[in-house]
């Protein structure tokens, strides 16, 4: 696909001069991002960082993957990715240099609504604002390691830790140190058993005693996988456990984005909106604009468009926060005017999962055009229109960002060291083929036979992986 050639000279400096405009409009108008580096880059390397998610990041084949089909659709004209705004501070935020001089402003006001999110959504308060930093690090580490180790050796171990890389627990930077102390004991390694003392020549003279009730380990359900791994398998190396804390690391950066994906999308499309309004326009640039948003914003048949779906449910909390009904300020006490106030409040507590079971209401459903379809036969059938259940099923399809929840329930089971874990069903069964292959990889991290208990047709079922074959059993 033939790309438009570089911003020449004039057009750079217009631009310069348009974000200065356009930082200066978003906090006139409230927003109140982190100061903000802006760097022009070619297709190549915009798409390595689509795909690496950060600059410097590891390699991984799974990475280059990712990278080659976002950049076949960007060849063949499919899509294309206008701008990359990192959680940092000072954020960075990337243009594609084939972007047109208009197009770049439109990415600069969206920037800044990404990054004033960023700043203030809790979910955010406690990610790494330096991984940019923390990446690189992370990257040379593992470099060193695939020199003293081979890289293929080490390849083989991420693709293992990889396969479990969103079993992480971002709630546990608020847990109590004294719980923190509690997780981290470990059970002993032998036991003792009743035939011990057989071999005892003082044992006539001393009397029999039970044997100590087995402390559960961990006491409590975990939910940070990773972690568990990180700190209680007897299988790694110590190269091994620090890869495994980079991924888990890393991961816990993404997860507030993964948590917010529709809200922080939708926030950002309603603030370049609003910049744009306020920006010294042509007639003829406000009519390209207007394409390019209605571009942005376009409906999919096939999924949600989080750009739309957020930006019209912030547009309908402003108006039901302006505008109450009679039986709304008397019963909630809400006064006239109040919109913009809301929106700020809404940006900074909710997560996807609060925005749609809270705010998603039946005439954004109507409007939106939103229904639950499946494929019969060769063709795809509506199937649910009643808007409660297409909000609930949003909501069940986002929570816990849309991975299985998995705990360690326990790691001493059979007081054997096999890993015991338990699948939360919450009306979503577990593909099994994944779910053993997974396992398998689970297996190789803790060095002993690993379970999960899940459920599927309404009976529990326990998958287990001994390390030579895997095997089901109803319980």
């Amino acid at each position: 696909m033939s790309s438009r050639a570089s911003m020449t000279s004039a057009e750079m400096k217009e631009l310069e001069k348009a974000i200065e405009q356009i930082w200066d409009i978003a906090r006139r108008l409230g927003l109140d991002p982190f100061p903000t580096h802006f760097e022009m880059v070619p297709a190549s390397i915009m798409y390595e960082f689509g795909a690496y998610g950060l600059p410097g990041r590891y390699s991984h084949w799974t990475h280059g993957k990712a990278y080659q089909r976002m950049k076949m659709m960007y060849d063949y004209g499919l899509s294309k990715i206008y701008e990359l705004v990192v959680n940092t501070n000072p954020a960075y935020a990337f243009m594609m240099e084939s972007n047109g001089l208009l197009q770049n402003k439109l990415v600069a006001a969206h920037v800044l609504g990404h990054s004033d999110f960023f700043k203030h959504n809790c979910y955010f308060q406690h990610t790494s604002r330096q991984m940019l930093e923390a990446a690189s690090v992370n990257a040379e580490r593992i470099r060193r390691y695939e020199f003293q180790h081979g890289r293929l050796e080490v390849e083989k171990f991420l693709d293992n830790v990889l396969c479990i890389e969103e079993h992480v627990d971002p709630n546990l930077a608020m847990r109590p140190k004294e719980w923190e102390q509690e997780r981290k004991e470990e059970p002993r390694v032998r036991r003792e058993t009743p035939y011990d003392d057989l071999f005892r020549l003082d044992r006539v003279d001393e009397p029999q005693q039970e044997e100590p009730r087995r402390k559960k380990f961990p006491p409590e359900p975990e939910k940070d996988l990773l972690l568990f791994i990180a700190e209680h398998s007897r299988n790694l190396e110590d190269w091994q456990r620090d890869i495994v804390h980079i991924v888990r690391g890393e991961q816990l950066y993404f997860v507030p984005q993964m948590q917010t994906k529709i809200m922080n999308e939708g926030w950002a499309a309603y603030w370049h909106q609003q910049i744009m309004h306020e920006m010294d326009l042509s007639s003829e640039e406000y009519v390209d604009f207007a394409n390019m948003n209605a571009g942005v914003l376009a409906p999919s048949y096939q999924q949600i468009n989080p750009y739309l779906l957020g930006l019209k449910i912030f547009e309908s909390i402003k108006k039901r926060w302006d505008e109450p009904t009679e039986d709304e300020m008397r019963e909630f006490g809400r006064q006239r005017g109040q919109g913009l106030a809301k929106m700020f409040e809404v940006r900074e507590m909710e997560s996807d999962v609060s925005f749609l079971r809270n705010y998603l209401t039946k005439e954004l459903v109507d409007e939106l055009d939103l229904y639950i379809y499946k494929r019969e036969g060769d063709q795809w059938v509506i199937v649910e229109k009643d808007w409660k259940k297409i909000r609930d099923m949003l909501v069940a399809s986002m929570t816990n960002f849309g991975v299985p929840y998995i705990v360690v329930d326990d790691g001493d089971y059979r007081r054997n060291g096999e890993l015991y874990l338990k699948h939360l069903y919450e009306g979503q069964e577990l593909d099994i083929k994944y779910a053993e292959r997974t396992l398998q990889a689970v297996y190789e991290l803790w060095g002993r036979p690993v379970h999960v208990e899940t459920q599927v047709d309404d009976r529990k079922l326990l998958l287990t992986y001994d390390g030579q074959r895997n095997s089901q059993a109803h319980i």
